[in-house]
């Protein structure tokens, strides 16, 4: 019975959501003024094949990550968001826990910026949902699970990311970005799966064992970084860290200064997108 409440509920919200409220343009006829389950597919990252089992009661015990990308494509308030999260079974987030809702006008925000790289992440640099741009300049991660979407994971145990460093600014980084995780678990004592990350890093990166053993407490601080992109080539750009105070999600926003060759490379790639270039 909850699965097809669960089922009755996302569609009755996906038929309340306006394409234009979604960030999606209106074009075409339609039979109703919602979102298409391909339009809900495609903001949640899941398969259109998924939601739709998901709206006939014929997929059961959806994870908490796509309850989660669920509730922010179809734009919940804080209220219809727990109660999607409990008509799937699943204990909706504490207090306690790092955030990972997007509140609708963070959405907004997001929407706007259509033509710059833009990434959310939570408190421990998990990331929630990248823009078309941000995936093209720094990989698409749309395939990526568990801790391959935490960025201190990727960093210090998975294959890292485009931005190039030197040694010192490798170390440098490195220190700040457990420093910041650190201050993370302080905040959040109860989240478990904050917990478990630490214990996989703990186990698998001796250069995180070594400076979570340190104590260091801190933040991770904006910087201009160098991407070696596979296709446009390198560019150097501004990356600012912008903090939404009361959720302490953080949005990561990429921009080149105008009028140079760093400027026009983004611009290729915003044209380009996730697409192969054909030669």
């Amino acid at each position: 019975m909850r699965t097809a409440e669960f089922g009755k509920a996302v569609r009755r919200w996906r038929d309340q959501v306006s394409p234009e409220s979604a960030g999606l343009p209106a074009g075409g006829h339609r039979r109703a003024a919602g979102l298409r389950r391909e339009e809900l597919a495609l903001l949640a990252g899941i398969s259109v094949d998924y939601v739709t089992r998901l709206e006939q009661g014929r997929a059961t015990n959806p994870s908490e990550q796509v309850v989660e990308a669920l509730a922010r494509a179809l734009r919940l308030s804080a209220d219809e968001r727990v109660h999607l999260f409990r008509l799937a079974g699943l204990v909706p987030p504490g207090p306690d826990t790092v955030p990972a809702h997007i509140t609708p006008s963070v959405q907004r925000l997001l929407d706007r910026l259509t033509g710059t790289p833009v990434a959310v992440s939570d408190a421990a640099w998990t990331l929630i949902v990248a823009n078309p741009p941000y995936a093209a300049l720094m990989g698409d991660p749309t395939g990526q699970r568990g801790f391959e979407r935490n960025g201190v994971w990727r960093n210090m145990v998975g294959p890292g990311s485009r931005v190039r460093h030197t040694a010192e600014e490798r170390r440098e980084f490195e220190a700040t970005m457990v420093a910041d995780l650190r201050t993370a678990a302080a905040r959040y004592p109860a989240d478990q799966r904050l917990r478990q990350l630490i214990a996989e890093l703990c186990a698998k990166s001796a250069r995180f064992a070594e400076l979570w053993d340190s104590g260091a407490v801190g933040h991770h601080v904006a910087a201009r970084k160098t991407i070696d992109h596979p296709r446009v080539g390198t560019l150097t750009l501004d990356c600012d860290v912008l903090t939404v105070a009361g959720s302490d999600l953080r949005i990561i926003v990429y921009t080149a200064e105008p009028g140079t060759e760093d400027a026009e490379r983004l611009a290729l790639l915003t044209v380009l997108g996730t697409q192969a270039l054909v030669g």
